[in-house]
């Protein structure tokens, strides 16, 4: 028996999330998971995107973003959530150095219910680190998971902090 199954107010929520109709929303029959991520985009102004598939997250760890040093940026996740609701859905990435961890931030995305369309989120707007030391690649391990801890898709790739574009 679910511990929360006779609680009137996350029934009241999970219909608000689902609207009057709730059905099964299914996006890609051959995939089991609730949450599919698409693609991470590197968004700075006055520049072309830039977007990272993540359809064959093993085939990732080639992958680069390069970011110019004091710039501002964010990131933009594209996901489908299908089959149930996701809770607590957040963002995990942990930031190394010459196999030294720098960095570990967590971004909460929030909770969705399934639909068809595709689903974003964008971080805040961060600055990369600046300075002749700072300079460099950094090796990036990020996960998508949620507050019940499923692993959604954990994926590594690199960023590049350099002097010029």
């Amino acid at each position: 028996m679910p511990f929360f199954q006779d609680d009137e107010s996350l029934a009241k929520y999970k219909a608000t999330l689902l609207g009057a109709s709730p059905t099964n929303i299914i996006v890609d029959p051959s995939n089991p998971k609730v949450v599919i991520v698409k693609s991470i985009t590197l968004l700075v102004d006055g520049r072309e995107d830039v977007k990272m598939e993540l359809d064959n997250a093993g085939a990732l760890g080639n992958s680069t973003f390069k970011l110019k040093e004091g710039c501002q940026y964010r990131l933009r996740f594209d996901f489908y959530v299908q089959r149930e609701i996701v809770t607590g859905l957040k963002y995990v990435h942990k930031v190394s150095r010459h196999r030294v961890p720098v960095l570990k931030e967590t971004f909460m995305v929030g909770s969705y219910a399934p639909k068809k369309e595709l689903q974003s989120y964008t971080t805040p707007l961060e600055e990369a680190p600046s300075g002749m030391l700072h300079r460099g690649t950094y090796k990036v391990t990020s996960q998508m998971t949620d507050d019940d801890n499923h692993d959604w898709l954990t994926w590594t790739w690199t960023t590049e902090i350099s002097k010029d574009w």
